[in-house]
């Protein structure tokens, strides 16, 4: 028998099936699908919670001083003559950043590796570039769900059937964190 359930597809179709649905979990927080995906999707999106839970304060904040443009009522950046060329005008600004201790780093990639990129779109401007916002999926992962768990010990996400497909039968589930 093997470790994982096939699906019926190739391993590249598999694995690209996989890594979207887990993203759109954790992005959205529940889907609806077949109850054997729902499971594979479930092993990967536990694992991948429990990383973050368990490197979620494995930072530290350091102050660092940065050149930023200065900028006019309009955003505009504000320029100044020197020696007949125009330069942009600079202000030194102090800045606080998390900085990640390694082993924050690795989980960091890890969790890249399998999630996607998700890009946010206003609903205004849908099929529209402009506006759009690249959504840090792993930062969210830290930030905003590693907190939820800290004191539970696995079972970050649950399965509650919902009932058979009409065109084939099959059964769907609801797959959603905790």
């Amino acid at each position: 028998m093997a470790a994982y359930r096939k699906l019926g597809r190739t391993s590249a179709q598999r694995k690209a099936l996989l890594r979207g649905q887990v993203t759109n979990l954790l992005y959205n927080g529940k889907i609806v699908t077949t109850e054997a995906k729902a499971k594979e999707v479930q092993k990967i999106a536990e694992g991948i919670i429990a990383l973050a839970v368990k490197e979620k304060d494995n930072f530290e904040t350091v102050k660092v001083t940065a050149k930023v443009a200065r900028k006019d009522k309009d955003g505009k950046r504000v320029k100044e003559v020197v020696d007949g060329k125009k330069v942009t005008v600079y202000d030194e600004v102090e800045k606080e950043i998390k900085k990640d201790l390694p082993s924050r780093n690795h989980a960091r990639r890890q969790m890249m590796k399998v999630l996607y990129s998700v890009t946010e779109v206003p609903t205004a401007n849908a099929g529209k570039k402009r506006n759009t916002k690249e959504v840090d999926l792993v930062a969210k992962l830290f930030d905003e769900v590693a907190p939820k768990y800290v004191d539970r010990k696995g079972g970050y996400t649950r399965i509650v059937k919902i009932g058979l497909r009409k065109g084939d039968a099959a059964m769907e589930v609801l797959l959603e964190l905790v």
